[in-house]
């Protein structure tokens, strides 16, 4: 039996999710023999670690609870009984991480996950990889910080795995590294990577105005809790900008032109979340209907994507073929198209669910299980 301890940073809505699947799927991993061993789980407050680093894991029923804790909205200290496990407060839990890692590193192997959305884990993120941990991410953040912190966590490029970080579950970071591999020159990428915008430009396609649309996506949980959080397509660029990173561009957030839905007079400084859904949206209406019935009379659509071509990098509404994989998206799926040297007038496509936490989660969980091949 292999044994592959990880310690989780970040429970939210993926990490909770995350661990509900290593529990779920313990008999499966086992015919595989496989066992993903939790030593410490950490939230923005605090960690919980297992005395017993070498040889136990956090007890499944004490992960679960742990789980319906954390979706209460409560710290991890809030757990009824510990058990064999400590706890240690933030900062001295980033600390604690450090210590873990460089005691199991190079020993047992240890896998980072980071299910956060917080950039104050890159620094325990380059200080894991230095003591030979792998690091498995689904927070986007490490990888859009500055281009030295980039290429410190590529520093052992096979320890690292963000699948999770561009399409959830879908193989759209693997697809790109085996094509990068195989020396086949990727010409172009171009993608619709937020499940919200999917929809929403999707429905106002049928004629739908913006404002009943997002309002719609609101209701339906597909938007953050403050719709400009996707509107303002800063989550795509990010995405946009691993993909241009993986490719070999040395750019920044700051390089990529990036096309907002909403001008900067209704941004979150100037106006309220309720002020926006009620009166701001309204008057974004007219512009996107002219510009719907404008790419209709040319024979196409309107779909909000990321294009990376060349030093080109930008993200933003685009005009597309009402017949091409992005043409014909409808709802909150994926869509990326690669164009290379093989694949120059039929692009790779791959299309599914690109949101979600489950889905997430799931791809997090492959990631963790792509590396077993590292450990002893």
């Amino acid at each position: 039996m292999k044994t592959i301890p990880l310690i989780l940073i970040g429970c939210g809505g993926v990490g909770c999710h995350l661990l509900q699947h290593i529990v779920s799927c313990r008999s499966l991993h086992s015919t595989q023999g496989l066992c993903l061993r939790v030593v410490g789980v950490a939230d923005s407050k605090s960690l919980v670690v297992v005395e017993d680093l070498l040889n136990k894991g956090l007890d499944d029923s004490f992960l679960l609870e742990l789980c319906q804790v954390k979706r209460g909205g409560e710290s991890l200290s809030k757990l009824s009984h510990f058990g064999e496990c400590r706890v240690f407060v933030h900062p001295e839990s980033q600390g604690k991480i450090l210590e873990i890692a460089s005691q199991l590193g190079k020993r047992t192997g240890l896998v980072l996950v980071d299910c956060s959305a917080s950039s104050d884990t890159i620094a325990v993120l380059k200080q894991g990889v230095d003591m030979g941990c792998c690091v498995v991410m689904a927070n986007k953040k490490p990888l859009t910080s500055t281009m030295e912190d980039f290429e410190k966590l590529f520093t052992h490029p096979r320890r690292i795995r963000h699948e999770s970080t561009v399409g959830a579950g879908l193989p759209a970071i693997a697809s790109v590294n085996r094509i990068i591999s195989s020396g086949d020159p990727v010409h172009r990428i171009i993608g619709s990577l937020s499940g919200t915008l999917g929809y929403v430009m999707s429905e106002v396609e049928d004629g739908k105005p913006l404002s009943q649309v997002v309002r719609a996506a609101k209701s339906l949980g597909y938007t953050e809790p403050d719709p400009r959080d996707d509107l303002g397509g800063m989550d795509v660029a990010r995405k946009a900008l691993i993909l241009a990173r993986i490719l070999g561009r040395q750019i920044s957030l700051d390089n990529i032109q990036i096309e907002s839905l909403y001008p900067k007079e209704m941004g979150p400084d100037v106006m309220t979340v309720e002020d926006f859904l009620g009166h701001g949206l309204l008057l974004l209406d007219k512009d996107i209907q002219e510009r719907v019935e404008k790419a209709a009379s040319n024979g196409n659509v309107l779909r909000y994507v990321c294009v990376i071509e060349g030093p080109r990098c930008e993200v933003g509404v685009q005009e597309l073929p009402k017949n091409s994989p992005l043409g014909r998206l409808r709802g909150s799926d994926n869509v990326l198209e690669i164009y290379t040297r093989c694949y120059s007038d039929q692009p790779l496509v791959i299309q599914g669910a690109g949101a979600g936490n489950d889905t997430t989660a799931a791809g997090v969980l492959a990631d963790i299980v792509d590396v077993q091949d590292l450990f002893p």
